[in-house]
């Protein structure tokens, strides 16, 4: 049996943490005047709660929430070579590289690919089998 999906589960869970740590950091400046940050932060813990609910469906093997974290993934790996390329002033160091460069395509890997389409649906069937008779 392969470790994959719960490799998966955790790097999803720390990509959430920096999603919630983000969302709850943006209140602050909401006091401070700027009104749309609460937009921001309440958009930032949506996608915090969007991330750990895939990442629950991906370590218990359901194939379309591996389908929406691939998606999921593919679109912030888009978002973070889009901050490297555009001249918008955005951090460029070893920290921005790793969250948002290292980190979804680490989530990539790890659930890309036949063997784990494969895993999923022989996985799948038995735990509700089991679910079933019990």
């Amino acid at each position: 049996m392969s470790s994959r999906p719960e490799a998966a589960f955790v790097l999803v869970l720390l990509q959430a943490t920096f999603w919630a740590g983000a969302g709850i950091s943006a209140f602050p400046f909401v006091l401070a005047g700027e009104v749309y940050m609460a937009g921001l932060g309440l958009a930032s813990l949506l996608l915090a709660g969007v991330a750990v609910a895939l990442a629950v469906g991906v370590v218990r093997r359901r194939r379309r929430a591996r389908r929406w974290t691939l998606v999921l993934e593919w679109l912030c790996l888009g978002g973070g070579v889009l901050l490297l390329v555009a001249p918008i002033g955005a951090n460029r160091g070893p920290v921005s590289m790793l969250t948002n460069i290292a980190l979804p395509v680490a989530v990539i890997l790890l659930l890309r690919g036949k063997a784990m389409r494969r895993h999923l649906e022989m996985v799948v069937p038995a735990a509700r089998l089991e679910l079933a008779t019990s």
